[in-house]
């Protein structure tokens, strides 16, 4: 009887395939069919460090780096004390620590573009799947769900922030740029880092480039720096918020979402900010030793 069958089995395996195969085309197109129609007007913009995800996105990438031989433990650990020193002493201007991140990501000088995009998407599994805030999440879905395109709009390497956005399945990023001539980086920035003022450029440009109203946008931000962004949109909302941010928002009738809870607030405020100052520090000394390598 074995032998009967086995005429039998190349057809049927045939058959099984023809069958698997209708049934994926019919459910992609239910699901296109079901789908919601595009909002031609709306999007909403997220932060990244402590918005869409605990911690600063940039110290996850250097802890990746970190174990991959860019850079060595010294070189953290003495960011890290340059940068807590500066802290303890009362120095926390927000213009200083987006200088020592611009010019750390010399770091990556002689490296490709290709290479970093691979080493994020490791990283990312590595150090930030589990990190993301699934409240934030859950709100950047609800966008998506209402055919609303969702940006990440953050000072992190755009590099990064693309990674996190299409892992989450977002419209995309909008992040610091690094200069690259034949897809190798060359160590120095193009402009800018995308911070405070910045940020509320970058939206403006995407909100005339995709024909969006500004009034009918979302911006969410844990900080204060990113008061232009949030004043930009009509629908502006604090998420973790700073104390700054949490009273403007309070007094101007924003809405608070707030997921951290007891110790997470601490440990966010207290050890969250020393990583986010060390990772700070560590491209600052980063590029002073490739400017030492290069002369």
């Amino acid at each position: 009887m074995a032998r009967d069958a086995t005429p039998d089995r190349p057809r049927n395996l045939q058959s099984r395939s023809v069958l698997a195969g209708q049934a994926s085309a019919s459910s992609s197109e239910m699901e296109s069919a079901l789908s919601t129609a595009p909002d031609p007007t709306a999007a909403a913009f997220f932060d990244v460090d402590n918005t869409i995800m605990q911690g600063a996105s940039i110290f996850h990438l250097a802890r990746g780096l970190h174990r991959r031989k860019f850079f060595t433990t010294r070189d953290i650990l003495s960011a890290a004390w340059q940068q807590l020193y500066f802290r303890v002493v009362g120095s926390e201007d927000p213009e200083h620590i987006a200088k020592a991140r611009a010019t750390g990501l010399a770091f990556i000088a002689g490296h490709s573009v290709t290479e970093l995009e691979e080493i994020g998407e490791e990283i990312f599994d590595e150090h930030m799947a589990g990190k993301i805030w699934p409240g934030t999440r859950a709100i950047a879905q609800w966008h998506l769900d209402r055919g609303q395109r969702v940006w990440l709009v953050t000072a992190a390497p755009v590099e990064i922030a693309s990674v996190i956005a299409r892992r989450l399945g977002l419209t995309g990023a909008l992040g610091t740029v690094s200069e690259h001539v034949d897809g190798i980086y060359t160590g120095a920035l193009v402009g800018e880092m995308l911070h405070g003022e910045g940020k509320a450029v970058a939206i403006r440009e995407i909100v005339e480039r995709e024909g969006l109203v500004l009034d009918d946008c979302y911006a969410y931000s844990d900080s204060s720096n990113d008061l232009p962004m949030l004043s930009l949109v009509g629908h502006p909302c604090a998420v973790n918020p700073d104390a700054h941010l949490r009273s403007h928002a309070r007094s101007h009738g924003w809405r608070i979402r707030d997921y951290r809870t007891g110790r997470k607030v601490a440990l966010v405020g207290g050890k969250g900010a020393v990583a986010a100052a060390a990772a700070g520090g560590t491209w600052h000394l980063l590029r002073q030793k490739n400017k030492k390598q290069r002369h």
